[in-house]
């Protein structure tokens, strides 16, 4: 079962460039791209077990030059 996520990620002052090519490193990670507003950047990330959906949302917040993420899961119906 395929899981997806957004994660809305805060980037430190003058850390963004470094942020955005160590959230393109992390497995799992789809796509990386800049936005305007509270947040910085959007990672989609996707996993085929859900049971790794949590691993790789911690490993995101972890990363230098991250400050703060918040993560909208994908709901099915």
């Amino acid at each position: 079962m395929l899981v997806s996520a957004c994660v809305l990620v805060r980037t430190a002052s003058g850390k963004f460039d470094e942020a955005v090519k160590a959230l393109r490193q992390v497995k799992g990670v789809q796509r990386v791209f800049p936005v305007l507003g509270r947040f910085d950047v959007v990672a989609d990330v996707e996993v085929k077990d859900p049971k790794d959906l949590g691993p790789t949302i911690l490993r995101l917040g972890r990363l230098a030059g991250v400050v703060f993420t918040e993560t909208l899961v994908e709901v099915t119906q």
